[in-house]
């Protein structure tokens, strides 16, 4: 891959965006790669979390237009959906991320623009500097934003504030970003905070991890009644496995547990 790079170390994967002399900024090369790479991610069973970052100065500035615009039937076959997943390749490069049952922390130091925060939007919990730069960037170019972000937002901000974001553009530091709930929390070195939380996270059956984020992200919207009956299913499933068992005897013993390959997917 040239945009994106990767590497597990004790189950946890670094995802980098890897164009830092253009501030990360995305061509249909890059939306590709992060499609793949999260892929590969998540047949990964040992997977405990994912950390995404940008290399040099920014996080993601955005899309590349200049570079999009070169290839018009790259536009239009990236723009067309998957009907088996019903995204299309712009926003599976963001919710691709949703999908993989270990969490996934953005570390977001200089511009998270645009299609950038988009993808930083996408992931469960964001770790930026207080002085990173935050814009629903896309009014700019007469445009939405459609990979994902309109429903990241929904989840994170009131309806006012989303719709003031996206319909102005506005420039946040990632102060501001926290205060409004963009951004999970602050960290001088957003990088090392990331794989703190990601560390601790390990700390936990990867089984309970997993069944925790598909139940939040499957019912944020959904009646109280169809939350519990997902909270049955999900916590019946996990009362047979090896590794809730680990949990429970490490818990009554006092002692760190060790657990096996994660089971659910």
């Amino acid at each position: 891959m040239e945009y994106v790079a990767h590497e597990t170390v004790d189950g946890i994967a670094h995802v980098r965006l890897t164009r830092p002399d253009k501030l990360n900024a995305l061509t249909l090369q890059s939306l590709d790669e992060l499609v793949a790479t999260a892929r590969e991610l998540r047949r990964d069973r040992t997977l405990r979390a994912v950390v995404l970052s940008g290399e040099g100065d920014s996080f993601c500035a955005g899309l590349d237009f200049g570079s999009a615009l070169r290839s018009p039937v790259g536009i239009v076959k990236a723009f067309v959906p998957a009907p088996w997943r019903g995204t299309n390749t712009f926003q599976e490069a963001c919710w691709a991320w949703r999908r993989l049952p270990v969490p996934v922390i953005a570390a977001v130091d200089g511009h998270c623009y645009g299609g950038g925060l988009q993808i930083a939007l996408a992931a469960d919990f964001r770790v930026a500097t207080p002085d990173s730069e935050w814009s629903v960037l896309e009014v700019r170019w007469g445009l939405i934003p459609d990979m994902t972000g309109i429903r990241s937002l929904a989840e994170l901000v009131g309806i006012d504030t989303a719709k003031r974001l996206t319909m102005t553009a506005q420039m946040l530091s990632g102060k501001e970003a926290a205060d409004l709930g963009l951004v999970t929390e602050l960290a001088a070195d957003p990088v090392a905070a990331a794989f703190g939380l990601a560390r601790e996270i390990a700390e936990r059956s990867p089984d309970s991890v997993a069944a925790a984020k598909r139940l939040f992200n499957r019912t944020w919207t959904s009646s109280p009644r169809a939350t519990f009956a997902r909270e049955r299913a999900e916590q019946l499933v996990l009362l047979t496995l090896a590794n809730t068992k680990a949990a429970r005897e490490a818990a009554f013993k006092k002692v760190s547990p060790v657990f096996g390959p994660r089971v659910l997917p």
